[in-house]
């Protein structure tokens, strides 16, 4: 048999290269954050447009807004502070016969800076960040 030296890179290579690019993504983190943050402000906005139609349905049959969610067929998705997905959570703070108001507030803080997310979605439909992370 004949021995045959085979060309490949030494552990001593690798960890450099991953040291390299290791310190290149930690470059490029705080650049990110801003698209991570509207990123999962989108949930927030998905789910009270879903809450909005929840409860125009519910006000055409019963001619009045509801502030329970189980009146409506809302399932809160579990939450990431108990081994969920959802990053926000809805809530209705006020029901009339005329309007509502709901809430989505941020579970977690995205960035670190100490504040949360809050979207709101009021009686005329619209859907604004009241607070922003």
């Amino acid at each position: 048999m004949t021995n045959k030296k085979l060309s490949a890179f030494t552990l001593a290579e690798l960890l450099v290269v991953l040291a390299i690019i290791g310190i290149l993504v930690l470059m490029a983190l705080p650049s990110l954050m801003p698209l991570i943050v509207k990123t999962k402000s989108l949930e927030a906005q998905l789910q009270l447009k879903h809450l909005l139609q929840l409860q125009k349905s519910y006000y055409f049959v019963h001619s009045k807004y509801t502030n329970n969610l189980d009146d409506l067929g809302f399932e809160q998705a579990k939450l990431v502070t108990n081994d969920g997905h959802a990053n926000y959570k809805i809530e209705i703070i006020e029901a009339s016969a005329k309007t509502f108001k709901a809430i989505a507030t941020s579970v977690t803080d995205f960035d670190q800076d100490g504040v949360l997310n809050v979207w709101e979605l009021d009686g005329s439909e619209n859907i604004k960040e009241t607070t922003k992370d």
